[in-house]
């Protein structure tokens, strides 16, 4: 996957082969593209901070992800030499499930990467309940979560995933950059036919 890097950030990739599906299925890869993603560019020795790591092993990390084009680094930040800069290559990652199950190997990987993407949510809704202590009242108030089930036909079913996702595109496509009175809020959801 090429990149210029003196270009803004591409909006989305989407992901077919099994040594980029398995790059993104380590926990802390996932985390230090999360993070790019997030809060923007940052150092090698920013983000071993934030993930309490040692700076060889995110940068070890974080050149797995360049050679499957999920980072780029970012030399026009750097203060000096020694100093490396990194920045995500897109705002999301789009792989399917369906497209990868025929090929061992890709559906393999595939599995591996939504393992790992669902352990990511679970450790960041934790954190989140975690953290509920120091939010305003108004902030906890405005959180939502539960579930639900219904009885679709494939064709409800299809038409309820695209219009969730539409929803929330609506809501994410123009708010990716920080505004007065707004903090990052995060937006997990899933559907899928139960076993």
């Amino acid at each position: 996957m090429p990149h210029d890097e003196s270009t803004a950030q591409a909006r989305s990739v989407t992901v077919t082969e099994p040594t980029s599906l398995r790059a993104l299925a380590h926990p802390l890869r996932l985390k230090l593209l999360g993070l790019l993603r997030v809060e923007g560019p940052r150092s090698v020795g920013q983000l071993a901070d934030l993930v309490d790591e040692a700076p060889g092993t995110v940068s070890y990390h974080l050149g797995t992800l360049a050679k499957s084009g999920f980072v780029v680094e970012a030399p026009e930040l750097a203060n000096d030499g020694r100093e490396r800069w990194w920045r995500a290559a897109h705002e999301q990652t789009h792989f399917d499930p369906a497209e990868l199950r025929d090929d061992p190997a890709r559906r393999g990987a595939s599995v591996a990467l939504r393992q790992s993407i669902l352990q990511s949510y679970l450790a960041e809704q934790l954190a989140a309940l975690d953290a509920e202590s120091t939010l305003d009242a108004a902030w906890l108030g405005a959180s939502t979560g539960g579930d639900a089930f219904a009885h679709l036909t494939l064709e409800e079913f299809a038409r309820f995933g695209e219009e969730l996702e539409a929803l929330v595109e609506k809501w994410t496509t123009d708010r990716r950059e920080p505004r007065e009175g707004t903090r990052v809020t995060r937006v997990l959801f899933s559907s899928f036919p139960r076993p």
